[in-house]
């Protein structure tokens, strides 16, 4: 594992927005596939010891994914994405909100695009989370987004090392 990978987190709450990058020591493909396939998400998509289930996900756009961050004593935390575009391994795009477990979100939420790149082995993925309210930008950080999502991705970071190795 290499520990010199970029990993950049940026709050701007003047534009209610989050920018995220971060490299991975993995092929282009095998991270798109990560962050596209329900099998991959729900192994790494929640900082520990919470767990991501997914309960339905059609990856086109259009579709949506239906999930909980489900937490040791069985609490859930829903939420719904519906991807808005999608440019096969380079690019995707989705409104994410909290919702109820049978889909119906509580909005305001966010917009999140995601871009994929590699170069020399190692992936960079740039997010950026634009929150339609102020609000919403208050309750991620509140709720520990940061941190959060910082454990998440090194989640992520440690199942691509062991899936490059199998």
């Amino acid at each position: 594992m290499k520990n010199n990978l970029l990993f950049d987190f940026t709050v701007d709450k003047a534009c209610r927005t989050v920018f995220v990058n971060r490299e991975f020591a993995a092929g282009q493909s095998l991270v798109w596939d990560a962050f596209t396939k329900q099998e991959i998400l729900d192994q790494w998509w929640a900082p520990k010891p919470w767990e991501s289930r997914t309960k339905k996900m059609e990856f086109k756009v259009g579709g949506k994914r239906l999930y909980a961050m489900v937490s040791p004593e069985g609490q859930e935390h829903w939420s719904v994405q519906e991807y808005t575009s999608i440019t096969p391994e380079t690019n995707f795009k989705y409104l994410n909100a909290f919702a109820d477990k049978d889909g119906n979100p509580d909005l305001p939420g966010s917009d999140w695009d995601l871009n994929f790149s590699e170069q020399n082995g190692t992936t960079t993925v740039r997010i950026t989370i634009y929150n339609q309210s102020a609000e919403r930008m208050e309750k991620m950080i509140e709720m520990g987004f940061q941190g959060g999502f910082t454990m998440t991705l090194d989640y992520l970071e440690d199942l691509l090392a062991s899936l490059s190795r199998s």
